[in-house]
């Protein structure tokens, strides 16, 4: 005889519920490529002179910075849509591009050039105050991260629905989460260290590639060329 564990039932209830799917797609997609962990080592040496308190208030900027920048695109992103004739299918192939692109150099543990631009950190480094730019844009909110948003907001029926909730959600959860792990980036390298960072980019890689496999998949099932199961 078969007997059903009312627990079990449970998990796979939630498991298979349309806001946990989504929101857990919006968060896992914009904290990968925002990816706060990859941008240690270009933060530390921005801030190579600075002491603690400076430190802090820099990791602050770039976090609140990724914060608006994201957001923004949020909520303006139906708009963007609407005003330059862009469908969700080629924006959710374009963006799956770049989020190949970016998942591919994460899988080789460096930063992709859309991230993090040759000279960005030498630039960084010669500022008084790099929190915004290039701490907060491009470095946490790259075009990788808009594009993932803007992909996300295409799929919501309107501002006012749930699942723009779970995007603004997750938006403020990574930008946080950034924030903390900026702040405390030494003891974060000194704990993992450099071969755990690696070996965690790379894992943040390897799921950011299979979403951006996904994103195709969505995208040509959209247009018609792949039959929706």
């Amino acid at each position: 005889m078969h007997w059903d564990n009312p627990a079990t039932n449970a998990l796979n209830e939630l498991r298979h519920a349309p806001i946990v799917r989504f929101s857990l797609l919006a968060l896992s997609s914009i904290f990968f490529l925002v990816d706060p962990f990859a941008a240690i080592g270009s933060f530390l040496a921005i801030t190579e002179s600075a002491d603690a308190a400076r430190r802090k208030r820099m990791a602050r900027k770039g976090a609140i910075t990724c914060f608006i920048v994201l957001t923004t695109f949020a909520l303006a992103g139906q708009f963007i849509f609407r005003m330059f004739g862009i469908t969700l299918p080629a924006f959710e192939i374009a963006g799956g591009l770049i989020l190949l692109l970016i998942g591919i150099d994460m899988l080789q543990a460096k930063r992709s050039p859309t991230q993090e631009a040759s000279g960005d950190t030498e630039e960084g480094a010669s500022k008084e105050d790099a929190g915004i730019v290039p701490l907060g844009i491009p470095m946490l909110a790259g075009p990788g991260a808009i594009s993932s948003v803007m992909v996300l907001v295409g799929q919501v029926p309107s501002l006012w629905h749930w699942e723009m909730a779970a995007i603004l959600g997750s938006i403020a959860v990574t930008a946080f989460a950034s924030y903390l792990v900026l702040a405390g980036a030494g003891r974060v390298r000194a704990v993992m260290g450099e071969t755990g960072i690696r070996i965690l980019v790379r894992i943040m890689g390897l799921l950011l590639v299979a979403l951006a496999m996904q994103f195709f998949v969505n995208g040509l099932t959209d247009l018609g060329i792949i039959q929706k199961q």
